[in-house]
């Protein structure tokens, strides 16, 4: 098969994975169209199983398989779990014309495919710390005239206004720079994570008056976020994920006291088995 065979039958291949069907066409096809092998580096690379890093290659066939390809061995970051990223997409449903916030972009490899779902008439303003993969990143996504890179962290506000904001960096707590940039219906989805293990993907969703729906989608584990991880907090929700049911949770609540509905209760913020007021 031809490189672009092997993206098509990734894409297929991680649909499955994620359960999803032909009602998330758009995203199977972003998928099956950004070349992944565009967005790693020179080869050779190293490519992630379930026993640990594999000897490196260079084949760019062997990187379209639903497995992380390591980008910064050193720093122990990598280019995310293929089917959880299309498995997000799909939870937050993004449309032509949106404009996107994406923090921790990396170099760029689901920033392109998030660009790919807003199309040219949409916009990515996408957040990368570190600096070695900000300046990549930038060079990787030069020909993506919808998408801005920012080498700075995507936890200080304000940031800009949006339709979407999706954080690929664990974070033990949602950070309202996050909710606060997102417009009416807007959808913020990020790993809420202990510092150390498996946590959740939180869907978070502005409602018309202001308030904000929540539900935790799939179970994910993060690189943390730098500026948005607490020890404490981390450790009272690995506790809170280990005894409680996740599909509980309906809403996000700030700066109020919880009550009888709190699943977990955060500085500052909570989480409710309540709808949102």
């Amino acid at each position: 098969m031809d490189l672009q065979q092997h993206r098509q039958s990734y894409a297929r291949l991680l649909a499955a994975n994620a359960g999803l069907s032909a009602a998330h066409q758009r995203i199977i096809d972003a998928f099956a169209t950004v070349p992944r092998e565009q967005f790693l580096g020179p080869p050779p690379w190293q490519v992630f199983s379930g026993f640990g890093y594999s000897e490196s290659v260079s084949d760019p066939a062997l990187l379209y398989q639903d497995a992380l390809v390591s980008l910064k061995p050193e720093a122990h970051l990598n280019n995310g779990q293929p089917s959880l990223h299309l498995a997000s997409l799909a939870a937050l449903a993004i449309r032509q014309g949106e404009t996107v916030v994406h923090v921790g972009a990396g170099t760029g490899y689901y920033t392109a495919i998030l660009a790919t779902l807003t199309g040219p008439s949409g916009r990515v303003i996408a957040y990368e710390i570190d600096k070695d993969l900000a300046v990549r990143a930038r060079d990787n996504l030069a020909t993506y005239a919808n998408v801005e890179v920012r080498h700075q962290s995507g936890t200080d506000g304000p940031l800009p206004e949006c339709d979407v904001v999706y954080v690929n960096a664990g974070a033990t707590s949602p950070v309202e720079a996050w909710t606060d940039a997102l417009r009416p219906g807007g959808r913020l989805l990020f790993p809420l994570t202990p510092v150390h293990g498996a946590g959740y993907m939180l869907l978070v969703t502005r409602t018309p008056t202001g308030e904000f729906a929540a539900k935790f989608t799939t179970g994910a584990i993060f690189t943390p976020c730098i500026g948005a991880q607490e020890d404490g907090t981390g450790q009272r929700l690995a506790d809170a994920f280990a005894r409680s049911n996740v599909a509980a949770v309906r809403s996000l609540r700030y700066h109020t006291t919880p009550d009888a509905t709190s699943w977990f209760a955060g500085p500052d913020w909570w989480l409710s088995t309540a709808t949102p007021l």
